[in-house]
């Protein structure tokens, strides 16, 4: 896929585009379209860093809210002087410059802001997409940096589809290792713990219903966290490969181990027996 040209979703989804724009380590924005809406998403070297979508955007005040940050009283100020302002300023400077908040307060509050626009996107099963290399939000956005891996694996999580599965892997036969990190980029990324049991079963050996199997893990509910690791980079399909055998240096360790043990044992029973016949000597002298 050439990251300077337009293509549709039913062709490379989402998770595809975002993981490849990731492993680049590209910058720039991509453009979703969806009949009338737009979700333009921002990359600074493969890491997501700010996310715009006017119909989709979750309130930022409204959200400050939901957390607790800032008071019913506090927001509606906040929206007063913006309104009288004609929108020139932006709702978390006025709310910063009246310290209702402070930076930090506003950063999380972006960020889960821009994460669920990403969930919602991931729900997108047609559409068109373009990316602009070197192309960045305006100064007075506030950016911030989030994992692709860990957007695409929590938006998976809230899509339970078997159908997902089937597409992801055709074939449960086929055999997977733990892909690399590409172009010296770090990958951020926050795991279950049956997510990381599952990765140890990932070893270039075990086909995907082994690894199942091994699992101790419902079927379904497997798959399902493997066709998200997948769709997020973090697995990647490999060439089966054949069991390691013990070599012929190590066989040939461990029959001189028992041998050594072995003579080790019957020098004890000789020490035993010598002993004994000395003591029996001893006795009858006496």
């Amino acid at each position: 896929m050439d990251l300077g040209l337009q293509g549709n979703i039913e062709k490379f989804s989402l998770p595809e585009i975002l993981q490849l724009i990731a492993s680049s380590r590209k910058s720039g924005t991509l453009g979703v379209q969806k009949d009338d809406s737009i979700i333009m998403v921002y990359f600074d070297k493969g890491d997501i860093v700010y996310g715009y979508g006017p119909r989709q955007t979750f309130h930022l005040g409204q959200l400050l809210r939901e957390k607790n940050i800032i008071s019913e009283t506090q927001l509606e100020q906040a929206i007063n002087i913006q309104a009288k302002n004609e929108n020139s300023k932006r709702l978390g400077e006025i709310l910063i410059s009246r310290k209702f908040i402070d930076r930090s307060d506003l950063e999380k509050v972006v960020i889960t802001q821009i994460e669920e626009l990403l969930y919602s996107l991931l729900t997108w099963k047609s559409g068109s997409f373009k990316f602009y290399e070197d192309q960045f939000p305006t100064e007075e956005e506030i950016t911030v940096k989030i994992s692709v891996e860990n957007v695409i694996l929590e938006g998976l999580r809230r899509i339970d589809e078997a159908n997902m599965i089937n597409e992801v892997f055709p074939s449960l036969d086929d055999v997977y290792i733990i892909s690399a990190s590409q172009g010296g980029r770090t990958r951020d990324v926050s795991l279950e713990a049956r997510e990381w049991n599952l990765m140890a079963l990932v070893d270039g050996y075990r086909s995907v219903n082994e690894v199942v199997k091994y699992s101790r893990m419902k079927k379904d509910e497997a798959l399902r966290k493997l066709a998200q690791l997948k769709l997020a980079g973090i697995i990647t399909k490999t060439e089966k490969k054949e069991t390691p055998k013990v070599s012929d240096n190590v066989e040939q360790m461990v029959n001189r181990l028992a041998g050594l043990f072995e003579d080790y044992l019957t020098e004890k029973k000789q020490n035993r027996l010598s002993d004994r016949n000395v003591t029996e000597t001893i006795l009858e002298q006496k």
